[in-house]
């Protein structure tokens, strides 16, 4: 290696290692195996998430000690370390989901604060579950250096009475067993067989559509996104990573030479595509703000208008990630949006090349079954949508992939927290033509904006998808579908309209104008808005309360950088 390529190579490690003023440094790196020509490479971070908490991340020390052996391999020192992940899934219904998005932020912190105190040159992170996707690319956009995320893989479906099944099927057949549709015995027969092994949720939930959209915008290699977690294809993966990520760095591209805003419309479009989960919106806001870029929440809905929505993938559809994998992946979905003109093909990407040389090779097509081509699309728009009205000045998130459920007009049953309407609808209180109004649940108010699966399954569960609605300041799991309306800003919290909504008040929604509104006057709204008063924060020491303090509106991407 040239003496100007290996300085260009340790543009941050040099500082670490060169001189004999570093000699003090040096004796505490020869004590962790390196040498005295490990001194001369460039140094890569492994950020690991490898936890025994959940099944998304159980597998992942594997493939980051294949990271490990590719990037000695390639001719880098590597450095693996450890950060948190939480399951949402497992906290589900809690107070402890609370933790969820708050873990976005650690995560991201983390990675940053290792890669910059220890002069990290480069990173690799191995990740799977939901908030480990873009907590990562956070850091990445932050730091700016080579990166690339290698992703854990999807969990293969279980199978239950000869169906497929996953968790989603869980938590619903909970809905159908509070309202006597399904037996105890046949619920903990499916709570035993819907996880078989490990690897992320399995269908286009959160994980999925944020592995998805972080191929698309080309920081993971092409094809890894829908690789089932037992394949040792990953192995494969981890250690080409290793090698692409080498060549970054004797390239000199960084992360933010590839996450443009281009990239992230790619990143975009595949989700609305796809049918992705709500919460790409925040997390895409989010990675947007530590890139420096200009994305609004509306952005959103204008991609959605002119996207055809060509996946059949479960929440919204039939099949599962693996599914997807069997047919080629998202390169398939990705090669099909380039022929049609709404991809930028000419992004950079993680493997050196273009969108389009990456997509030249692909093979694959679409089968009319798992993605369905764009001349012939389940819907010709996409799969969200971002709502505006007197409940919802500053916007809110809908999932619209595979619902029929367009409008809906019906009397508020206001809740103020998620437990209360979970009880709720468990006893049978709610009822065809409600809107059920959850507030309180947003970034401040939560704090944490929790996620409410286990009330729109259990809604789902009592048959009531096509004739209740959901209205929150919260958010949704990937698993969610139906009428169900998200991340409403401003929050109850800081005096958002729905901190005025009283039981009885009705409430309209129209897909189609994009509107969610209450059937209340400006006089009245401001005759109870000189009433109200905001509550006592729910948390006042800790993480959560300095979360609270932090965190921005929803649509903004509840970042904590502002």
């Amino acid at each position: 290696m040239s003496t100007t390529l290996s300085n260009r190579m340790k543009s941050y490690s040099s500082a670490i290692t060169d001189g004999p003023d570093r000699a003090g440094a040096r004796a505490m790196l020869r004590a962790v195996g390196l040498t005295d020509e490990d001194m001369n490479k460039p140094f890569v971070g492994i950020a690991d998430m490898a936890s025994d908490l959940t099944p998304c991340n159980v597998h992942l020390s594997g493939l980051a000690e294949s990271a490990k052996e590719g990037l000695r391999e390639a001719g880098s020192v590597p450095f693996l370390f450890g950060t948190i992940t939480v399951s949402d899934a497992i906290s589900m219904g809690t107070e402890g989901m609370k933790g969820s998005l708050v873990s976005r932020e650690i995560i991201a912190d983390s990675i940053e604060t290792v890669c910059f105190a220890e002069g990290m040159d480069g990173l690799l992170v191995v990740g799977g579950c939901d908030k480990n996707m873009p907590g990562a690319i956070m850091a990445m956009a932050r730091l700016n250096i080579p990166a690339i995320f290698i992703y854990g893989g999807s969990i293969l479906p279980g199978k239950h009475e000869g169906n497929d099944v996953t968790i989603q099927d869980v938590y619903e057949s909970y809905g159908e067993f509070t309202a006597g549709r399904t037996t105890l015995e046949n619920l903990i027969a499916l709570e035993k067989v819907a996880c078989p092994g490990p690897g992320s949720c399995g269908a286009l939930y959160t994980a999925n559509t944020m592995s998805s959209a972080i191929e698309a915008m080309g920081l993971s290699l092409p094809g890894a996104s829908s690789i089932p977690a037992v394949d040792p294809k990953n192995q494969d993966v981890a250690r080409s990573a290793a090698k692409a990520l080498y060549a970054l760095l004797e390239k000199g591209i960084t992360t933010k030479d590839i996450l443009t805003k281009e990239a992230l419309e790619n990143a975009m479009r595949v989700v609305l595509a796809m049918g992705g989960s709500t919460n790409s919106v925040l997390h895409l806001l989010a990675i947007a703000h530590e890139a420096g870029i200009a994305l609004e929440i509306d952005d959103f809905d204008r991609m959605s208008r002119s996207t055809p929505y060509i996946g059949d993938l479960r929440p919204g559809g039939r099949f599962v990630m693996p599914d997807l994998g069997d047919i080629g992946g998202v390169p398939v979905v990705m090669k099909e949006l380039l022929g049609a003109g709404l991809l930028h093909g000419g992004s950079l990407t993680c493997t050196g090349k273009t969108v389009a040389e990456n997509l030249s090779s692909v093979k694959g097509s679409p089968d009319g079954r798992v993605v369905h081509p764009v001349s012939k699309p389940r819907s010709p728009t996409g799969g969200l949508v971002i709502l505006r009205g007197n409940l919802a000045p500053d916007g809110a998130v809908m999932k619209v992939a595979g619902m029929h459920h367009q409008t809906h007009e019906g009397p508020a049953r206001v809740f103020d927290s998620e437990r209360d309407a979970f009880d709720a609808v468990t006893s049978g209180r709610i009822v065809a033509g409600d809107a059920v109004v959850i507030r309180y649940e947003g970034p401040k108010g939560g704090p944490g904006m929790q996620e409410m699966l286990s009330v729109t399954s259990a809604i789902m569960g009592r048959a009531l998808g096509e004739s209740v609605m959901l209205v929150t300041d919260g958010r949704f799991s990937g698993a969610t579908h139906g009428p169900m309306v998200g991340h409403v800003a401003p929050e109850a919290f800081v005096g958002g309209p729905l901190a005025l909504l009283q039981d009885g008040d009705i409430i309209s929604l129209n897909v189609e104008q994009r509107s969610l509104d209450a059937k209340i006057s400006e006089a009245e709204f401001a005759a109870r808005r000189s009433l109200w008063r905001q509550p006592a924060p729910n948390y006042t020491r800790g993480v959560l309360a300095k979360y609270a303090r932090q965190v921005s509106s929803a649509s903004i991407g509840a970042i904590t950088t502002e």
